[in-house]
């Protein structure tokens, strides 16, 4: 089948590589698929096209390049705010004084978009592959099963900025407390292995056939009943909500804000870039300035 054509996802393409299957890639390579304001948007476009097209029975969200995603686009080159038009949640009010514009930023972008996803009713398969870096996990996460290659590694580095952790914290629910807390403490990397041993990933694979056997997943499930497949993935996120999983993660979201404002009191910007690697840390230093001019221009 054809891919469909979308003139309006530049950072996202959409493809129908098998019947009952749609397939959509983040595609932007030369920034490690970094998510920005607007590759947040494109892909939501992309996951309601999929969502509302009849003969979608599943839906693989892969990436272009060598990693599945560096986390999120910290370097200021796009929009800082959605625009009205573009949001999809109701909080408003990005220029709000204080914290209130960037609470509510957090949450459309990164906290309310992300748990839309992850209750998109039809399956959803992560196709990761290289690098999947803090806000990478979340997309990763928000997926029902995640198939990888045997090069494929995870990492949440938030620490390092003086971070608790991305916005979307399924960390104990993916990896089990114990784990996770090492993993949030440390920075360190978890290799694919290590994730399929834990459970946060169904099946590694050769990196050569990854995208074959994520679309064989795929078209396994996708021969189901539509109707069927929705209805055991409602069930099954129940359960972990009923577990409490939705209260734990808001609870997570706002001590990630707390976080933020911690930052911006002590060094002038929403993470503490004296951890990170010289070349990280020059780019975002960078971003900070524009940050500073920017308030001071309102």
């Amino acid at each position: 089948m054809e891919p469909r054509n979308d003139a309006a996802l530049t950072q996202v393409r959409y493809e129908t590589p098998r019947p009952h299957v749609a397939r959509i890639v983040l595609n932007r390579p030369e920034k490690r698929n970094a998510q920005g304001t607007i590759m947040t948007y494109q892909l939501d476009r992309a996951f309601r096209n999929a969502c509302h097209d009849d003969d979608v029975h599943v839906i693989i969200l892969a990436a272009e390049g060598d990693h599945f995603c560096a986390g999120h686009d910290l370097g200021g080159t796009e929009p800082e705010f959605p625009t009205t038009e573009e949001t999809v949640g109701l909080w408003g009010q990005y220029g709000g004084p204080g914290w209130e514009g960037y609470f509510s930023r957090e949450r459309e972008l990164y906290f309310d978009i992300t748990e839309r996803w992850r209750n998109i009713p039809k399956p959803t398969i992560a196709e990761v592959q290289g690098a999947c870096i803090a806000g990478g996990n979340m997309l990763a996460w928000a997926c029902d099963l995640i198939v990888c290659a045997d090069d494929a590694r995870f990492k949440d580095n938030t620490i390092d900025m003086a971070m608790p952790g991305a916005e979307f914290f399924a960390h104990p629910w993916e990896l089990g407390v114990r784990k996770a807390k090492e993993w949030l403490f440390t920075g360190d990397w978890i290799t694919a292995a290590d994730a399929e041993k834990r459970g946060m990933v169904n099946h590694v694979v050769p990196r050569a056939e990854l995208a074959d056997v994520t679309l064989d997943l795929a078209s396994r499930i996708a021969g189901k009943d539509r109707f069927a497949l929705k209805l055991a993935k409602e069930a099954c996120n129940a359960a972990q909500d009923s577990a409490g999983r939705r209260q734990a993660m808001s609870t997570a979201f706002m001590l990630h804000q707390i976080g933020h404002m911690q930052n911006m009191m002590v060094h002038g910007f929403l993470i503490d870039t004296s951890n990170l690697t010289p070349s990280v840390r020059q780019a975002l230093e960078a971003a900070k300035r524009d940050s500073a001019a920017r308030r001071g221009a309102q």
